[in-house]
């Protein structure tokens, strides 16, 4: 972001630079929920053993793929700004036969 000017013009999205703090908000919540999952497949393992590994397995899975999903889904909204950039640049370049780059 250039400046707190940008807030208040619709000439630039914000979104692209604020995408990534939400990334790293999921991915502190998936951390946070997958260890709570990991901490109740130790206490399951007293009693059942073999649900207690299952869960911890599932437990593990979950947070590499929570965290795969919410990477997935930054890039997408990411690319949607890109290909609205585009799609701009070459309007322009329609419009008025230049390069805008």
């Amino acid at each position: 972001m250039s400046g707190i000017g940008d807030l208040f013009q619709w000439e630039r999205f914000i979104s692209p630079s604020i995408i990534k703090i939400f990334y790293w908000l999921t991915v502190a919540v998936v951390v946070l929920f997958g260890v709570s999952s990991l901490i109740g497949a130790l206490g399951l393992m007293v009693d059942k053993p073999v649900a207690g590994l299952l869960t911890l397995i599932g437990s593990l899975l979950g947070i590499g793929i929570g965290i795969l999903l919410a990477r997935i889904a930054a890039e997408f909204v990411l690319i949607v700004f890109r290909i609205n950039e585009h799609l701009g640049a070459l309007r322009n370049q329609a419009e008025y036969g230049v390069d805008q780059r």
